[in-house]
């Protein structure tokens, strides 16, 4: 059969792909990516860094390539017959992760030039790709005897089939749960836009009313806007529970299964939990780091968020009497405190952020900074029609990537914002091969009367997503390995927070905040309300994102075996940052996605730990001026364009010319003390 996988390409060559390429595809190039392997270890010249090191790193790259575009359709455009194919391929792809780490011969090439370290003059690149790749080993198994690496390819086998299974049954219950409404009055206070998504959505599914799902742009607007609070509820309640049901979608077992496989393994390798195992690479370095600076933003952020939730309390009292704040009250009266106190909400804002004139927004702020243009092409290959493909080039012309954009939700596709790759980059013979980078996205749709318009947050989301993007795109690296997001995890969100902060300013709104249909500018009172509503409930948020690291570290920081009730471990992991009452039918752990499913396992506290850098790193530019080109130099030079090849607190400093304080997140945040 001829498999467009097999065949050399430049670009994913998506429309020749059928489902039935994948299987034969990943079962030869794994065949080659071993001869590649078997060819290194057999080389009878003695081991150095180019003929062991280097040629690991450039080795598999077809079966890299092949990985990426399988496992992002997995993502954005999956069905039954690619699920199923992710079943079967997982185990055999981490059966040959561990052939490489767990093959002796090759491990003892490596462990020799590692050796010789000292007297090699390797540039700090260099460095690092050695340091690198010998840790993996010895961090992997390759230290092991027989028996304990046996047990090692056995855990990692069922743990990518586990982590599988838990996104499957996520997807399948946001997509399994739909609320239809024949009455329009169980609408009330949905705008307009939101009404005529629902009733779109019905249409599109041959059903009379509205329908809401737990697709964020449906989803979203309803717990923020509809009066009906028995409607907020049972809505509420189904997001809450996904996983949660004791069906065959139920993830609880799953959850148990994969912390308990984490600890052994990390025990098996002479580590005490999972945590101590992952944050050994990691800026933060240990499971105490995180917890201490965890306690630390908690200690300044609850005080903040007790006074604003005792505020949100007596406000939804006055307002409507509610005698107790439910977790579906949250978002409708926090919205309705936010227009009483800042006269601003996301319908006021959502006709100037047009998605079209985002994405120009972005591009025109990427320019400004580091000097790219984007131009749309239509030529290139994609996955799905609403797909948009761009050129990226620097003004000297060079090119520097290819992107790809995909914004909308669909039945296929998992929920959330992600920045993915399909071709990395590196240097390879005197030549720069140029990455191919993807955001994909899931905003509000248009509608038959207006184009698709975000909410202020999903316009944050676009420019965060972004930020990683340019991780990608500007990398400048020699190794595939050291490219682009090839960082430590806890410095990976730095370019996509730091990005976000350009939505608050005036400079850059003024690039892209015009009325969809007057053209009208965004109205600068507006957007001193979009600043002064910036910190609105910042403790709370806060709290909020802090019980996630907690969560996380809880799952990942002990030894589970003791473990009996998934939802009692929950709620005793959350004690220290609860807010609402619990409600006994939810349970967070049974989709959270992040830990579970993604690369987040003990590393969720990496958003805060990334704010600090962010704030800090954006306190710089506001110093010199937002577009400040020499300063935006700086931060593509030292930041975006050296991935992993060094230190990444090395590279900040470079940067900033100092180690980044926590004073600006909280002074940010509104969290700073003040001082009578």
């Amino acid at each position: 059969m001829n498999n467009p996988l097999l065949e050399p390409f430049e670009k994913a060559p998506f429309s020749k792909i059928k489902s039935e390429h994948f299987k034969p595809a990943f079962l030869q190039a794994i065949e080659d990516a071993r001869a590649e392997i078997n060819a290194i270890v057999e080389n009878p010249e003695a081991p150095t860094f180019e003929n062991t090191l280097e040629a690991l790193d450039f080795s598999g790259q077809q079966l890299d390539r092949i990985s990426s575009i399988f496992f992002n359709l997995n993502s954005a455009e999956t069905n039954e017959e690619i699920q199923k194919i992710a079943q079967e391929v997982s185990p055999l792809l981490s059966e040959f992760s561990n052939d490489i780490t767990l093959n002796q011969p090759l491990f003892e090439r490596i462990k020799t030039v590692y050796g010789q370290r000292e007297n090699l003059s390797l540039t700090p690149e260099q460095q690092t790709l050695l340091e690198k790749r010998y840790k993996s080993f010895s961090r992997n198994g390759a230290n092991l005897n027989e028996a304990d690496k046996k047990r090692l390819r056995e855990i990692d086998a069922e743990l990518s089939k586990l982590k599988l299974k838990f996104g499957e049954n996520v997807l399948a219950e946001t997509n399994k749960y739909e609320m239809l409404l024949s009455n329009e009055e169980d609408l009330k206070g949905l705008p307009e836009g939101s009404k005529e998504a629902a009733a779109q959505l019905a249409q599109s599914k041959d059903k009379e009313g509205w329908l809401i799902t737990l697709d964020y742009p449906s989803y979203i607007p309803f717990m923020k806007y509809a009066e009906n609070r028995a409607l907020r509820k049972e809505l509420s309640l189904a997001f809450g529970s996904k996983g949660f049901h004791n069906d065959a979608l139920d993830n609880q077992e799953n959850v148990l299964q994969i912390v308990a496989l984490r600890h052994e393994r990390a025990n098996l390798l002479g580590y005490a939990t999972h945590a101590h195992f992952v944050l050994e690479e990691r800026m933060a370095e240990t499971p105490e780091k995180v917890l201490e600076f965890l306690n630390e933003l908690l200690e300044k952020a609850k005080p903040a968020a007790e006074r604003e939730f005792a505020e949100l309390e007596a406000f939804a009292k006055e307002l409507d009497g509610i005698a107790h704040l439910e977790k579906w009250d949250s978002a409708y009266y926090s919205e309705k405190l936010k227009q009483k106190l800042f006269n601003l909400d996301d319908e006021k804002l959502k006709p100037y952020f047009k998605l079209e004139n985002v994405i120009s927004g972005v591009f025109q702020v990427a320019e400004k900074l580091f000097g790219l243009t984007f131009k749309e092409v239509f030529n290139v290959d994609k996955y799905h029609d609403e797909v948009k493909t761009y050129e990226v080039y620097e003004d000297s012309g060079n090119f520097v990537s290819l992107f790809y954009a995909d914004f909308h939700p669909r039945p296929g596709k998992r929920g959330g914002a992600w920045m993915t790759s399909y071709k990395p980059q590196y240097t390879l013979n005197g030549k720069n091969s140029r990455p191919h980078v993807s955001n994909v996205c899931n905003f509000t749709k248009p509608t038959t009367s207006k184009p698709s318009l975000l909410t202020f947050n999903e316009v944050t989301t676009l420019f965060h997503e972004f930020g990683h993007a340019l991780h990608g795109m500007l990398a400048n690296t020699v190794y595939p390995g050291l490219s682009g997001t090839s960082v430590y995890w806890d410095f990976v969100e730095l370019p996509s927070q730091v990005m976000e902060n350009w939505c608050y300013e005036k400079e850059a709104l003024e690039l892209f905040a015009f009325h969809y249909e007057t053209g009208e500018l965004i109205p600068m009172e507006l957007v001193e309300k979009i600043k002064e509503s910036a910190t609105f409930q910042e403790g709370m948020a806060t709290i909020r994102q802090l019980s996630f690291g907690f969560l996380d570290m809880a799952w990942h920081g002990s030894d589970p075996s003791d473990i009996k009730n998934v939802k009692d471990y929950e709620t005793k992991a959350f004690e220290s940052t609860a807010l609402f009452p619990d409600t006994a039918e939810t349970c967070m752990s049974t989709s959270f996605s992040h830990i579970f499913q993604g690369g987040y396992s003990s590393g969720y506290y990496s958003y805060k730990w990334a704010e600090v850098l962010d704030a800090d790193a954006f306190a710089y530019f506001k110093e010199k001026g937002i577009f400040n080109k020499e300063i935006a130099y700086r931060f593509k030079e030292h930041v975006l364009s050296k991935g992993g090849t060094e230190n990444p607190m090395e590279l900040y400093k470079r940067f900033r010319g100092s180690e980044p304080k926590i004073d600006a997140l909280l002074e940010r945040a509104g969290l700073l003390e003040t001082k009578d």
